[in-house]
């Protein structure tokens, strides 16, 4: 009898257990009628997804962004812009002719270095019978190519050993050949030192065309200011951000061509 009372208790027992142990997902799924038939039925929100733009298209449009091209004749009562970039041309050009005419080096740095070289040897004293003499009073002193130089005693015969001793004495490091009258002095190759000394030149000359730059771009910028009051804010700043990106293109060759030279130089 006591067996039966515990069976039929053992329902009443074990629902609390089970009412705590049921899952929440089970109890919200049963209350799935209470809600209304739709509401599980709407769309999902729209995701919105920022795209993040990489550097090098920043750059490049705010490159695009800055970047004016203004007609020139619009603005020839304000000042000429084609003759602002001929001035500023003309600085990129005089730099070209720097590089040319003071670090010649076509062949390779040894002959802009013996072209200086050859003054040195002008001065050079040659000790005789007859009294002291600089070498270029005795002999015709040339560059035969860019590996010889040449010395013509032909005027002066006898002074040939003196000369040629006076040479090789000398604190060039030179040591000269004899043949007849003719002295040859093979030129040394050029020291590393000397290069990065060009190279260094080379930097003198694009700073100082950027200094050029630098006033041609200020001159004109003050000749656009005067013109301000005949003339809108916008149109002023207009102009003068033309004259600012017609500097910074020059200025732009001009490191160019310092990079070229100075990779030429050293080699």
């Amino acid at each position: 009898m006591a067996l039966n009372h515990l069976s039929l208790l053992r329902p009443l027992l074990c629902q609390p257990l089970l009412r705590h142990v049921r899952s929440p997902l089970t109890s919200r799924v049963s209350l799935r009628p209470l809600l209304a038939p739709d509401a599980f039925h709407h769309p999902a929100p729209a995701v919105c997804i920022r795209l993040y733009a990489t550097k090098k298209a920043k750059a490049k449009a705010k490159g695009q962004s800055g970047k004016v091209n203004i007609n020139s004749s619009l603005v020839e009562d304000i000042i000429s812009l084609d003759e602002v970039k001929e001035d500023m041309t003309t600085v990129l050009d005089s730099l070209k002719d720097d590089f040319t005419r003071n670090l010649s080096i076509r062949t390779s740095p040894e002959l802009t270095y013996w072209r200086e070289k050859m003054g040195a040897l002008d001065h050079i004293v040659v000790t005789t019978q007859d009294g002291k003499f600089p070498l270029k009073q005795l002999g015709q002193i040339s560059m035969k190519s860019p590996q010889l130089i040449m010395v013509n005693m032909s005027s002066f015969p006898e002074a040939t050993a003196a000369a040629t001793r006076a040479l090789r004495e000398s604190s060039m490091n030179l040591n000269p050949e004899v043949d007849g009258t003719i002295i040859k002095v093979p030129v040394p190759k050029v020291t590393r030192e000397h290069r990065e000394n060009l190279a260094k030149v080379a930097k003198q000359l694009g700073n100082k065309a950027k200094d050029s730059l630098r006033r041609v771009r200020s001159n004109a910028v003050t000749q656009v200011k005067k013109a301000k009051e005949a003339h809108s804010e916008d149109t002023i700043r207009l102009v003068e951000k033309q004259i600012q990106q017609m500097a910074d293109n020059i200025a732009a060759d001009i490191d160019k061509q310092l990079a070229a030279k100075t990779k030429e130089l050293l080699g």
